[in-house]
């Protein structure tokens, strides 16, 4: 009888690895599909938010793109789905999407306990709460008592309820989980404060029926560490997005740019000739051709014209770069080199 379980056992093991060995890596999945699935939000201007064509566009978006450039030399080969806060990480862990680049705050829990790796950061934002100019209030220290307003599935009800927790003060929290269902809420009187990451707040006071009536107050009440999420367990995918990121801030270092990438194939500096491909394999190592930041940065761009495109000061949103200027400017952008 043993000896039947231990072949029963021994052929169940078989049968799981060649199973294991015969599963598509997630690149060989995207190239057989023919485009990149990125989960978006489901409506975020500057980051991810469709145009009255369908269109998709935004940083968020854009990483997206970067993406598609870098494994098919096509920035268009990519298609979106909008999710919300608590449905984003099951849709990426069962395989609905191959990106979730979706203003998605990483954190020790979400890197440790959901199978998933952050591939970087592509936005360094903070939580605030935005309030009614008519409650006549300057700091959030002077809102005991009030109603909050955010979504659920979000490190921001966590965050609220250590602030509030830390200055004595009681609150009443009421969460959706649809983004648009909170912006009417708030802006129907549902709730005294709206709280979410500080960019998302300049994008959602847009929204309002009276923009003009809401301020922003200036406390900062966390660390949002923002940027594109993989499935852990394929490292070759994981560095491919990852290195795309790297990619848009080293090119935007170095001076290349969507305007210049092809004329600056031809330079003299090593770091440019290596970031361009005409200089060593790089592009192999990621299994990818060997142009693949060249056509990242000559279709979608570097970081910086990605940031003053969506979200920069000329922009509806009006987000100065501060820490998300390069670590040469006094931010926090830096990336590893290419060598």
């Amino acid at each position: 009888m043993k000896s039947i379980q231990k072949f029963a056992l021994a052929a169940a093991m078989t049968g799981l690895m060649a199973g294991q060995a015969q599963a598509a890596t997630t690149l060989e999945t995207v190239k057989g599909r023919g485009h990149v699935q990125c989960g978006v939000s489901q409506g975020l201007a500057g980051f991810s938010n469709p145009d009255d064509k369908g269109a998709w566009t935004g940083l968020d978006v854009e990483l997206c793109q970067a993406v598609a450039a870098a494994v098919f030399g096509d920035s268009s080969a990519v298609k979106f789905t909008p999710l919300s806060a608590k449905e984003r990480f099951t849709a990426l862990s069962s395989g609905e999407i191959d990106i979730l680049s979706r203003n998605t705050t990483w954190t020790m829990t979400r890197d440790t306990q959901l199978g998933l790796n952050f591939a970087g950061v592509n936005y360094y934002d903070g939580q605030g709460m935005m309030i009614p100019k008519a409650l006549e209030v300057t700091s959030a220290t002077e809102l005991d008592g009030a109603s909050v307003c955010t979504n659920t599935g979000t490190t921001t009800e966590l965050n609220i309820t250590d602030f509030f927790r830390t200055n004595n003060m009681t609150f009443e929290l009421v969460a959706f989980e649809k983004a648009d269902e909170v912006v009417a809420a708030y802006d129907s009187g549902r709730c005294d404060i709206y709280t979410t990451d500080r960019s998302g707040l300049a994008a959602q006071r847009l929204r309002m029926t009276d923009p003009d009536a809401h301020i922003v107050l200036p406390e900062i009440i966390s660390k949002e560490p923002l940027g594109p999420v993989v499935r852990q367990g394929d490292d070759q995918w994981f560095n491919i997005v990852k290195w795309t990121h790297n990619a848009m801030i080293n090119a935007e270092e170095l001076g290349v740019n969507s305007a210049n990438a092809a004329e600056m194939g031809g330079s003299d500096n090593p770091a440019i000739k290596r970031l361009l491909g005409t200089e060593g394999e790089f592009g192999s190592e990621l299994g990818l051709s060997n142009d693949w930041a060249m056509n990242i940065i000559s279709q979608v761009g570097n970081y910086e014209e990605s940031y003053n495109r969506n979200v920069g000061p000329d922009t509806p949103l009006q987000l100065e770069r501060g820490v998300n200027a390069l670590w040469s400017n006094g931010g926090l952008m830096y990336a590893p080199p290419v060598r």
